[in-house]
């Protein structure tokens, strides 16, 4: 009754109670565990379930499970290295075109960079989440050294690499700068002629592409590895 909760308590550093039962002449003990909201760890280590095997966290998924629990988000967290010298203006103004033309914007004339990015809620109290560093920093490689997206092009299977390109920069230019890479290099533009006007088309519609290259940098681990697209001959 005594050694169990002090053992449950140095290997997890959580308490336990323990009672002490009887039914029908026999004895038998109930441990009762309280739920927290913190997670609790094996002598320092963190584990989860994965069907009927136990698997440790670590990494990058240690970090993410952490922050979850906290009621955060990798992208919501400071970055304490990061200031408004790494934000680049032409995108934010890029960003602010596109907003009013879409009229998706509240008031912004006469905000400044460190006000708008403070309406946005990608700082606070003068400093700059990662989001701000993603979306607008002139270099976020420096601080995330897998803010890339690496394009190859291959031939009849997945050994055989014909050539590859890699786009760096924030997730503004990297929506455009792969588009463009894709649409140019990579995949097949049909030549058909009306007349003497000779008229290429697309291999895959614009805003197909556009969604799948938004929806991969928008959803992705950027703790995680970079953004692979393969474009083999049967398409993308």
């Amino acid at each position: 009754m005594d050694d169990i909760p002090n053992k449950v308590r140095n290997a997890m550093g959580v308490s336990v109670e323990v009672n002490l039962h009887q039914e029908k002449g026999k004895y038998f003990i109930e441990i009762v565990t309280h739920s927290y909201s913190v997670p609790i760890s094996l002598r320092g280590r963190y584990y989860y379930r994965s069907g009927s095997t136990k698997q440790e966290l670590t990494g990058a998924s240690l970090t993410e499970f952490l922050l979850k629990k906290s009621g955060k988000t990798w992208d919501d967290a400071i970055e304490p290295e990061a200031t408004l010298k790494d934000i680049d203006e032409q995108s934010i103004k890029l960003y602010l075109n596109a907003a009013v033309k879409s009229g998706r914007l509240p008031e912004h004339e006469g905000l400044s960079t460190k006000d708008l990015l403070e309406k946005l809620r990608l700082s606070k109290n003068g400093q700059l989440k990662r989001a701000a560093v993603i979306l607008f920093g002139k270099d976020p490689g420096k601080f995330y050294p897998n803010m890339f997206v690496k394009i190859g092009r291959f031939g009849k299977d997945d050994a055989d690499l014909i050539f590859q390109e890699t786009e760096e920069g924030n997730l503004f230019s990297l929506l455009q700068s792969v588009l463009n890479q894709l649409n140019h290099k990579f995949l097949i533009r049909k030549v058909e002629f009306e007349g003497m006007n000779r008229i290429e088309k697309n291999e895959y519609p614009i805003p197909a592409l556009r969604e799948i290259i938004l929806n991969a940098l928008v959803h992705r681990n950027y703790m995680g590895a970079p953004i692979q697209i393969r474009v083999s001959k049967v398409g993308c």
